[in-house]
């Protein structure tokens, strides 16, 4: 068994494993600390392990109590944010128009340096190059909501390339290059960052053969019950860590290459593409 292998097996064991447990939620009426959800695209202790110095470094400027609130998988992650229960929250775009619309959620800042594309990737010694030639086939998906690797991926597969797959779904980005690597699917959707942010053994790998229509990416939002002075305050320390030499290198994790303000207009355009078709309501 070779070496790429054996890699690819015990990093599987690992994304399996027990995760790292949720924070505790606090009152969102007495607000002794404010909670943060992530949308899971790696795996929960990755996510804790990039988010937790940013979080210290908001509670340096702002003053405030901060608490990371882990979601396993983006179903999870959706039914918590349908239901309230973060006060800020890191969401993928097409999230951030259902959240507005349900409950009223407000982008703060994104990352105003970059677009967000969904990837299809396929092994290099597939054979494969074109994604018509995987009608029929099995892809690799996050969760049926992740918006470029899964969602806008299903849409344009259907609406333009004009296939028939068959999804399955594997909780995390990590999973889905993990299991076209390992063979058990003929392809997979990510995006961009997540397939960068593999090991260069990985993603050598791999290659690319379809690239969804790019759109506005990841915003932090704000729940509508928390005030105007607070959403101000986590705003503009936000901005400030893109003015340090350390805040950039925290933000480059997530990853943000130039953070901004952000507004719902930057989302708007998604309402277009009848991605509601392909939706899948786990709440």
């Amino acid at each position: 068994m070779n070496k790429l292998l054996l890699s690819l097996l015990a990093i599987s064991l690992l994304l399996i494993s027990p995760l790292v447990p949720a924070a505790h939620e606090s009152p969102n009426s007495s607000h002794d600390y404010y909670t943060i959800g992530v949308v899971p695209q790696f795996e929960v202790r990755r996510l804790y392990k990039i988010w937790s110095p940013i979080i210290k470094e908001l509670e340096r400027i702002t003053g405030l109590k901060f608490k990371i609130k882990g979601s396993p998988t983006i179903p999870e992650f959706e039914q918590e944010f349908m239901e309230g229960k973060f006060d800020f929250a890191y969401m993928n775009p097409y999230h951030s128009l259902i959240a507005y619309e349900a409950i009223g959620y407000l982008p703060l800042v994104r990352d105003i340096g970059r677009s967000l594309h969904g990837v299809l990737v396929v092994t290099k010694k597939s054979g494969i190059n074109s994604p018509k030639e995987l009608d029929g086939k099995e892809i690799a998906f996050p969760a049926p909501n992740a918006l470029g690797a899964s969602l806008q991926m299903r849409q344009e597969l259907h609406d333009k390339v004009k296939i028939s797959i068959q999804p399955k779904y594997v909780k995390t980005h990590d999973s889905v290059y993990l299991n076209v690597l390992l063979g058990n699917s003929a392809a997979g959707g990510g995006v961009q960052k997540t397939l960068n942010r593999q090991k260069s053994q990985y993603k050598n790998a791999l290659k690319i053969i379809h690239q969804t229509q790019a759109v506005a990416p990841h915003p932090f939002v704000v729940h509508p019950r928390i005030s105007k002075e607070i959403r101000a305050r986590v705003q503009q320390a936000m901005l400030q860590l893109g003015t340090t030499k350390k805040g950039r290198a925290l933000l480059s994790k997530i990853p943000m290459k130039k953070i901004g303000k952000a507004s719902i207009k930057d989302y708007m355009p998604l309402k277009e593409m009848g991605l509601e078709r392909f939706f899948v309501q786990s709440y």
